[in-house]
């Protein structure tokens, strides 16, 4: 089985209690651990998969706190890192429906350096790009933009979620899209909301859309669309795959629990020529990830809400 380095944030999300998504009128809030990539490292070891997570910390409880849950459940922290910035917080409301709100007061995250000597671990594995805060600047994005490198020359499978979050990018929309246009053109895989989708590709419909991305280089597409299910989109074939009824609480962490346990298959082929242009395995696959991400949104909390293998099999 192939091993998945998740690159980017892991910080606190600060959830509103009992409130709508105005979070100017919250007074109650939980503490959860947080972060697309850790999410995503999270729901790949949840399945009995093998996920590192790739990034830093702030040296306080916040940090120590964010660090166990991931050794709890599994995940190889061994690449992380600490520093003496204070660990990055996010502020978290949810509506009746489930949808989210992002306020972040960034930390830590953006302090990750480059380490070198991790590029032989790449060789033939995976590595996953969640782009929250990861194009922000600082360190990370440096680092971020090293590693992707390094996973190409060791022949890496690439795989790339934009994680797009208005209130980090309100006004800078353009930056984020010329940020992000390299990894779609260098990544096998790239995961996008209906969203970003339209956002990156400048195109309205999804066919247009998808056809944009293959042309820069993307291999296969999957466009998640909540309750409609997902569109999975290569070069030979393009469909939308429907997924399971639920009755979302909470949104969080839907996407990375799709796309987790997406590579969570995917990296138990030797060779991602065997998936590629496979419609039957590549629907099957898509399917079982439309349904961990649709249990994710049953409870509260992104990772203590991820489906273990029995949940799945159930």
């Amino acid at each position: 089985m192939k091993k998945v380095f998740c690159i980017g944030e892991l910080l606190i999300d600060f959830v509103a209690e009992n409130q709508g998504k105005d979070l100017s009128k919250a007074k109650v809030f939980s503490k959860k651990a947080g972060g697309a990539p850790a999410n995503v490292a999270c729901a790949i070891s949840k399945l009995t998969g093998d996920s590192f997570f790739i990034g830093a910390v702030g040296n306080d409880p916040f940090g120590t706190f964010l660090l166990r849950v991931l050794e709890n459940e599994k995940v190889d922290i061994s690449l992380a890192q600490k520093c003496n910035t204070f660990t990055t917080l996010a502020f978290v409301s949810i509506d009746e429906d489930g949808e989210r709100d992002f306020v972040f007061s960034r930390g830590a995250d953006k302090k990750l350096t480059y380490d070198s000597s991790l590029k032989s671990n790449f060789e033939n594995n995976i590595l996953h790009f969640g782009a929250a805060t990861a194009l922000l600047g600082g360190s990370l994005e440096e680092t971020y933009n090293r590693y992707l490198f390094d996973g190409l020359t060791k022949n890496a499978l690439i795989s790339f979620d934009p994680n797009y979050r208005i209130d980090l990018w309100k006004d800078k929309e353009d930056v984020f899209i010329r940020k992000c246009h390299p990894f779609i053109e260098k990544s096998h895989l790239c995961k996008f909301s209906l969203e970003e989708a339209q956002l990156l590709s400048g195109k309205e419909k999804l066919e247009d859309a998808c056809q944009v991305f293959h042309e820069m280089g993307t291999q296969i597409i999957v466009i998640t669309l909540g309750g409609e299910g997902t569109l999975l989109s290569t070069s030979s074939f393009q469909k939308t795959i429907p997924s399971i009824k639920v009755t979302p609480k909470d949104t969080t962490g839907a996407g990375d629990a799709f796309i987790g346990c997406l590579l969570q298959q995917i990296a138990q082929h030797a060779r991602f020529e065997e998936i590629l242009n496979n419609e039957s395995l590549l629907t099957q696959m898509v399917s079982r990830a439309n349904k961990a991400g649709a249990i994710t949104t049953e409870n509260f909390g992104a990772i203590e809400s991820l489906p273990t293998l029995q949940q799945l099999d159930a």
